[in-house]
């Protein structure tokens, strides 16, 4: 194991045990407040603001909202479901003359922040108390507190539930399972291995189908009837995310019948769904594999008495009776025990929703058990990535440009080095890479994840630069290339990377998309890096045509490249 990962499972051996149990909070809706800087499901978010490999510090570049403009600044790295929670924090920065600044990241990489000598941020407000006690292996973090509770659950069609026999009774996960074995139940889930509410899903799934041991250990993994039935459980997955607060705005956005996601975010799902006249979501809490989300926020002891104070101030103010009612209505709960009354008709019973239901959350396995699960996962159980990479080779990316794209797909290519960040491929995995400039410069096929995957990397390496740009050939181009896969059993995503304007034309591209979508059953998603000088307006085109979402390669193009991998 590398370094870094010697390091973690240290952390994670002595912090694990003492936590007893799998919290986490990890996404939430969009907030509806005028920020100085937000991020939308076109534009990049925070998940590709961090370095990769063993040593590298994570680094937050531009702040993805800020409130207020007084003279003490907080600076908070958080989980993105704090989005929702944005108004109330503006209010209190404009009331108390200060500056909040909110950067969004994931929970994996808040814990891989925490173990960097230097910490860029004053506090941190991850998913869960897991990622946040196992990261601080220099113990810089003080007046920990959570700020609100949400479990895990199922929000699926109200008809299908209905059909599917869950509405009005409890449900296992095996009862899921068979739903799923009878081609009768798909569903949208965050990646384990890159996002909170994944890990939590899959942990409780774990949990469920061994029927609930005192603690899962290595032998339980190794278990063929365990490792069956969850790969079972995983090819119902019809799309995977990153992101919990974008796996709902991509719900909402496609047709799809389930999704795995934090009960405060089924709930504004629900909400516009129910705005648009839409069928709404019915809530299934497992009731044999639920896991909770806690979302901790703490202080990072950088010896600022100021801002010590400030942030005691912030955190006592979030914790009143006031605030804690507010964000009680967004779809959160104070405690493992209910709601208030008065809130009670936010957790709707026409929904599913059970505010009186008393959440017991499940026991974490040990370190080691806990990374093999979560290995087993990416190369193992969950269903395999089939990758279109379509890379700009035009003349613009010369020089320093194609030197970075080299490096990112080194990360990505070399399984030792993707490894760090559970971003290794199956062995049923499939990759192919489209080089392009204004024309095809040709197509190469590797499967599994073995030498034949990481010769990509050579090809990657030696192709020249030269001519101009057309991504929206390359990308009908890398569609066509599909056609000849059984697309259920993988997801597919196409990858585009581009440096400047492209030529060609979209409604080309259109075509091609909807002659493949037509033939495959599957609208695949073309998620985009935007590097050099590429043209926002078209990358979030082909992203919002597709469902799929842009990411900024522009400060860090290898954390793009990692970041847009993690959702899929």
């Amino acid at each position: 194991m590398m370094r870094w990962g010697k390091r973690l499972l240290v952390i994670l051996l002595v912090t694990v045990m003492m936590l007893g149990s799998f919290v986490g909070c990890g996404s939430g809706g969009s907030g509806g407040n005028e920020s100085t800087s937000s991020s939308d499901s076109a534009a990049v978010s925070s998940d590709s603001e961090t370095t990769s490999g063993d040593d590298a510090a994570v680094q937050i570049g531009e702040p993805d909202a800020v409130f207020g403009d007084g003279g003490t600044v907080l600076k908070i790295v958080s989980g993105s479901e704090n989005q929702e929670l944005e108004p109330i924090l503006e209010t209190y920065a404009n009331d108390n003359d200060m500056t909040i600044e909110m950067s969004y990241m994931g929970s994996l990489d808040i814990m891989r922040m925490l173990g960097d000598e230097e910490i860029p941020v004053d506090a941190v407000w991850p998913a869960s108390s897991l990622w946040l006690n196992a990261g601080d292996e220099n113990h810089v973090i003080k007046h920990t507190e959570s700020i609100s509770i949400t479990p895990v659950v199922f929000g699926i069609r109200q008809s299908l539930a209905e059909e599917l026999g869950f509405v009005g009774r409890d449900v296992s996960v095996q009862d899921l399972l068979t739903a799923i074995e009878d081609n009768k139940l798909r569903f949208c889930m965050t990646s384990a291995t890159q996002s909170n509410s994944g890990a939590s899903a899959y942990i409780g799934f774990l949990y469920a189908l061994l029927e609930n041991p005192e603690v899962i250990s290595e032998e339980d993994l190794q278990d063929e009837a365990l490792q069956t039935q969850v790969r079972e459980l995983l090819a119902g997955v019809d799309r995977s995310s990153g992101s919990s607060d974008w796996l709902k705005d991509m719900f909402l956005e496609g047709d799809f019948d389930a999704m795995v996601n934090y009960e405060c975010l089924i709930i504004a799902a629900n909400e516009e769904l129910e705005a648009r006249g839409e069928e709404t979501l019915y809530t299934v809490y497992p009731y044999d594999g639920l896991s909770l989300a806690d979302s901790p926020l703490g202080y990072v002891d950088g010896g600022d008495d100021e801002k010590e104070e400030a942030f005691l101030a912030l955190q006592e103010y979030l914790l009143s009776d006031a605030v804690q009612d507010q964000i009680q209505q967004t779809g959160r709960r104070s405690s493992f025990v209910g709601v208030s009354e008065e809130n009670k008709s936010v957790f709707r019973a026409d929904w599913g929703l059970q505010p009186d239901r008393v959440l017991s959350p499940i026991k974490m396995p040990a370190s080691d058990v806990l990374f093999e699960a979560l290995d087993l996962y990416q190369t193992d159980f969950k269903k395999p990535s089939l990758n279109v990479y379509c890379l700009d080779y035009s003349g613009s990316m010369s020089g320093t440009g194609n030197e970075q794209l080299v490096a990112a797909m080194e990360q990505l290519l070399i399984q030792e080095n993707a490894r760090k960040n559970y971003l290794q491929a199956s062995e049923n995995e499939v990759n192919i890479l489209i080089p392009f400039d204004d024309t095809i410069l040709g197509e190469y096929y590797a499967e599994g994840n073995g030498s034949e995957l990481e010769n990509l990397y050579d090809i990657v390496a030696e192709e020249s630069t030269g001519g101009g740009t057309d991504m929206y050939q390359a990308a009908a181009h890398g569609l066509e290339m599909l056609v000849g896969f059984e697309l259920s059993n993988y997801t597919p995503a196409i990858i585009l990377l581009s440096d400047g304007v492209s030529g060609g034309y979209f409604s080309e591209f259109q075509e091609t998309y909807e002659h493949v979508a037509e033939v495959t059953g599957v609208r695949v998603p073309v998620f985009s890096i935007m590097f050099g000088d590429a043209d926002p307006e078209q990358l979030e085109e082909l992203a919002d045509y597709t469902n799929a979402r842009v990411f900024d390669g522009r400060e860090n193009l290898t954390e793009a490249f990692r970041s847009v991998k993690g959702y899929n």
